[in-house]
């Protein structure tokens, strides 16, 4: 659905593009989310949004948006596996944030040609 898209991987670029700002010695986090929990509660808030946005997503649509999550978080706890378990200082929460928007604009823009061809 977006995993296998240019946007996905042109979002992975970007990711491995600012992998500086998780490296580096550990500053003072202002939450106590390490970056992968943050990961996964920004894009789970993100895509309870894109299905409560879509009533008409199957149930078999939904659990392919589902799998596709677990495949995001597979990919991000690999790119990010030296820095996954620090605590998320402010700037990485923002980019976390930031990063989850734009998964799930890529979301919205597969359900809509999904959703159009099905019509």
């Amino acid at each position: 659905m977006v995993t296998d898209k240019d946007g996905y991987m042109h979002l992975i670029q970007y990711l491995t593009e600012h992998l500086g700002l998780f490296e580096g010695r550990e500053v003072a986090s202002v939450a106590g989310d390490t970056v992968m929990e943050l990961f996964e509660e920004q894009l789970s808030a993100q895509i309870i949004m894109v299905c409560g946005q879509n009533p008409s997503l199957t149930f078999a649509q939904r659990n392919t948006v589902i799998r596709e999550i677990d495949a995001i978080v597979y990919d991000l706890e690999e790119i990010l596996a030296n820095v996954a378990k620090r605590n998320a200082t402010q700037d990485q929460t923002l980019f976390i944030t930031e990063f989850s928007g734009l998964i799930k604009n890529l979301f919205d823009q597969e359900i809509s040609k999904l959703l159009a061809a099905a019509q």
